[in-house]
């Protein structure tokens, strides 16, 4: 029998209705078939994000993993293709790969996250694995930031004029005139896009392979300036808002301008998100950063 948790369900049902009713009608049978198919002996309960059900489990010669199912979508299409090309420097090993149902069998890790170390250190980690994820080109195929900035500017207008502040609206137009700075040259390297404490593992077992691994990448092609928001943002401190940047634009070797720049082009699409998610004010913590890096 498989589990399948309510909060997974019901997340799904919110935010894909029918499509994701029958992702999770049709889990119970996939797992099954994976299980089979790939002769995987399960070894735990099941574990859950957002999007994913996952299952950890033993290989035929021994070796654990985990099974990870999922809606296949843009974002979902893109992770076997970063991590195959990672290779497991710096993230986490791609084992197997489903393509027609996104199915994806994963090295095991330890379920120890960042939120459990220092704040400082945290993001130091972050930025040294930042700096190597990035120090490849993204592959031909994946998509770009270049598309991502151009349909953010197109959306400014509406979206800040339903903003009642004049304060965030201003904001919003400040951030849009940052990314139209850059927007010319949006780089080329690969961006995991969604580096945050959470996406941050040990290995499993502690004293193998590498400390800390990436997972869960949302990948494009891009600047890696564009990486830098989830490490100001979670734990969210305005008094190490400088300090988090400089510490990591400096790790990454990046230019501070084209960073800063690109910082604020997530604040954009973060704002964008929300006000379409019925928001009518921004997050305080992304108005401070914003505010932040604008008076720099």
């Amino acid at each position: 029998m498989i589990d399948i948790p309510v909060e997974l369900a019901e997340t799904q049902s919110k935010f894909l209705g029918e499509a994701g009713r029958a992702f999770i009608a049709a889990l119970p049978g996939r797992a099954a078939d994976f299980l089979e198919r790939w002769e995987l002996r399960r070894t735990g309960p099941s574990m859950y994000g957002m999007c994913a059900l996952v299952l950890p489990v033993e290989r035929a010669d021994g070796t654990p993993a985990v099974l990870k199912l999922q809606n296949p979508d843009e974002e979902t299409a893109g992770e076997p293709v970063a991590l195959r090309v990672w290779g497991g420097d710096g993230a986490v090993r791609l084992l197997g790969y489903d393509e027609e149902t996104g199915t994806l069998l994963l090295e095991r890790l330890d379920p120890r996250d960042l939120g459990e170390v220092d704040s400082r250190e945290a993001v130091r980690i972050i930025a040294e694995l930042l700096a190597r994820l990035t120090s490849v080109r993204a592959p031909a195929g994946m998509r770009g930031l270049g598309d991502i900035a151009a349909r953010m500017l197109d959306a400014v207008p509406a979206v800040s004029r339903s903003l009642p502040d004049e304060g965030e609206r201003r904001l919003l137009r400040d951030c849009a005139a940052a990314v139209r700075e850059v927007a010319g040259e949006p780089g080329d390297r690969l961006l995991h896009w969604d580096l945050h404490y959470e996406n941050v593992l040990a290995s499993y077992p502690a004293d193998q392979r590498e400390p800390w691994l990436a997972i869960d990448p949302k990948p494009l092609a891009g600047d890696p300036g564009f990486e830098l928001m989830p490490a100001l943002a979670n734990r969210f401190d305005a008094a190490e808002t400088l300090w988090r940047f400089d510490l990591m634009t400096e790790v990454l070797g990046l230019d501070r301008e084209r960073a800063r720049a690109w910082t604020l082009g997530r604040v954009l699409q973060n704002s964008l998100w929300q006000v379409a998610d019925g928001e009518h004010a921004l997050r305080p913590d992304q108005v401070s950063i914003a505010r932040s890096l604008l008076a720099r």
